[in-house]
């Protein structure tokens, strides 16, 4: 039988950063405006301008706020 290959355990250097992003509500917003928008298709057409216009908003948000958060990493992050 051959031999399994070796488990890397190298541990990372102290005091490298492991990013994490802040909490936040939008990610759950977000949601709320998609399952309101599919919810109220057939129910009332202020309902899903509204739950279509959160759903919006909080993506161009969330792109946002990713995409500032991408560029504030480190160049050797990528």
């Amino acid at each position: 039988m051959s031999e399994p290959p070796p488990v890397e355990t190298e541990a990372s250097p102290a005091g490298e950063h492991i990013h994490m992003p802040a909490s936040s509500l939008i990610p759950l917003l977000n949601a709320v405006g998609l399952a309101g928008a599919i919810v109220t298709i057939t129910l009332s057409t202020m309902l899903l301008v509204a739950s279509l216009t959160l759903f919006l908003v909080t993506t161009v948000i969330w792109v946002r706020d990713t995409i500032r958060d991408t560029k504030a990493l480190p160049l050797d992050h990528h």
